[in-house]
């Protein structure tokens, strides 16, 4: 029975954690994040079955012979979400927009070296920096989440500095402009 107590009071303090520290904003940002990750794994694992026929599924390919590539739908869907994020101002929304971004971000970034040497060389060693980059996203996508309250803070910072700095060079250029010239009767 106390198992059960402390079980169901655990869950109790981190929802109510959750909704006490993590605000929309910061929802979406988290879902986008594990969205991203998530999506660019499975994709490497479904293009890796793909080609080693592991899978009973094939690359889309139309009558033509013409092969559409995944970042394409990645493309409408930030379209889509783009639009979506211009249109919508309930922030209900945002964290749900945030994961379609998180998907749409990973089928585009996963063929990032396809779209930079407009050729496809996923699994050639240029394929290695849709890998890279996507290393890199994932980082700072991280990065930000973690240290969102610092990040603003410095945002914030350089505000004032920039404040600070325009009001400095206010003074300064007041006092070298010239006098205008009195008319001494």
């Amino acid at each position: 029975m106390s198992v059960t107590l402390a079980k169901q009071s655990l869950a109790q303090g981190v929802k109510q954690a959750y909704q006490q520290h993590v605000d929309y904003r910061k929802s979406a940002a988290l879902r986008m994040w594990l969205a991203f990750i998530v999506t660019f794994l499975f994709l490497r694992a479904l293009t890796f079955g793909i080609r080693n026929n592991l899978l009973p599924v094939h690359n889309v390919v139309t009558k033509t012979g013409l092969h559409i590539h995944h970042f394409v739908w990645g493309i409408f869907l930030m379209l889509g979400v783009g639009f979506l994020g211009l249109v919508l101002e309930q922030a209900r929304w945002h964290p749900r927009i945030g994961i379609v971004f998180g998907i749409a971000a990973a089928l585009i970034i996963d063929e990032f070296a396809l779209w930079l040497n407009l050729q496809d060389v996923y699994w050639a060693t240029a394929g290695r920096a849709s890998i890279d980059l996507a290393i890199v996203v994932a980082a700072l996508l991280g990065l930000y989440y973690a240290a969102n309250h610092f990040w603003n803070q410095v945002v914030r910072e350089a505000g004032i500095a920039l404040s600070i700095l325009r009001s400095g060079e206010e003074r300064i250029t007041r006092r070298r402009q010239p006098k205008p010239p009195t008319t001494e009767p």
